[in-house]
């Protein structure tokens, strides 16, 4: 989780409302932030939550200036004639190639969508005609949204005109972004409206942070874990020593020492717990890969976490084998061949 943003350009900032993200800013605030020293270029998003045909085909409608965005986005790669066709059609969009191959559309078509914002006619259906498709070499996963013209969407919509959900902005020096995100917070303090600057990075793991504790949770969650997992194998070594407490003692009388018989057992625990974490590891070294297309940087299993997940595992053995060990160490042959 903590890999999320690692691959984020810190020459990317994102303009919220102070008070909540979702609290509208009034688009005139482009004008001031394009004035932000440093600031190179600037655009703002609006958004629509849609469905497609029928529940469960959600899509994200971006509202934007198109230009500055793909410009902002250097990553997102779309056919020039497609960018320019955009300023020429109102109700066009530009889709992403993942949701083209999704629901095999073309260029041409005409999408409808059924949203909660209300058009000015009452209605909440709006329909986008397809005329380009943008994707993202590098991350395939963000190809997933449909980008249309913002001034078209904010003279089309009843409620909210003149506001948007966000500002993106590219600044000419990454290593100024605090004081550029500083200067920017300081044009809107104490307005009605105040605003909260962040680089991308920042950005995208404070939207972790909304969910929780991350660390604390996870910790939490395989402490728990672990605790089940030493409850169980060490029930399982004791009732396996339990059932073969004869076997032992006809061990011992064949010329096996204490320490032998302890030796096997101890063995026997470390060969099931290191079988289940070698398994376990195996497992997710194969998963992984797959977490790359959600953007997560470092997605991978590095050598520190095996050599963590194994010494667990023979910690894990030891706690669960040493006591029935001990007890077969204590065995007396006598009275373990007569079933006391």
């Amino acid at each position: 989780m903590n890999g999320f943003g690692a691959g984020s350009h810190a020459n990317r900032l994102y303009v919220v409302s102070r008070v909540s993200e979702v609290q509208p800013l009034p688009s005139a605030y482009l004008s001031r932030i394009e004035r932000v020293p440093g600031v190179r270029r600037v655009t703002y998003v609006g958004g629509i939550l849609a469905t497609y045909r029928e529940r469960g085909n959600d899509l994200v409608v971006l509202a934007t200036d198109a230009g500055n965005l793909f410009a902002i986005y250097p990553e997102w790669r779309v056919p020039p004639e497609q960018l320019q066709a955009l300023t020429h059609n109102r109700t066009g969009a530009i889709v992403g190639a993942r949701l083209m191959q999704t629901y095999g559309w073309k260029i041409g078509d005409r999408v409808p969508l059924r949203t909660s914002v209300i058009k000015q006619d009452g209605s909440a259906d709006w329909a986008f005609e397809i005329i380009g498709v943008y994707d993202v070499p590098t991350e395939p996963a963000q190809a997933n949204r449909l980008i249309v013209n913002y001034d078209y969407f904010d003279e089309a919509r009843l409620l909210e005109r003149g506001t948007v959900y966000a500002f993106v902005a590219e600044i000419d020096a990454a290593a100024r972004s605090s004081q550029i995100c500083a200067a920017i917070d300081a044009l809107f303090m104490n307005s009605p409206d105040e605003t909260l600057t962040q680089d991308e990075k920042e950005y995208v793991q404070s939207q972790l942070r909304q969910i929780g504790d991350i660390d604390f949770m996870v910790n939490a969650i395989v402490g728990a874990v672990l605790f089940t997992l030493l409850f169980l194998s060490g029930n399982t070594m004791m009732q396996s020593v339990r059932e073969r407490i004869p076997e032992l003692a006809v061990l011992k009388t064949i010329g096996f020492s204490d320490l032998l018989v302890v030796a096997l057992i101890i063995g026997e625990s470390l060969l099931l717990c290191l079988l289940a974490a070698l398994l376990g590891l195996a497992a997710a070294a194969a998963v992984f890969p797959v977490t790359a297309a959600l953007g997560i940087a470092g997605a991978t299993l590095s050598f520190k976490v095996i050599a963590a997940g194994l010494s667990i595992a023979v910690v894990l053995s030891l706690a669960s084998g040493l006591p029935p060990a001990r007890r077969a160490q204590r065995l007396v042959i006598v009275d373990a061949l007569a079933g006391r």
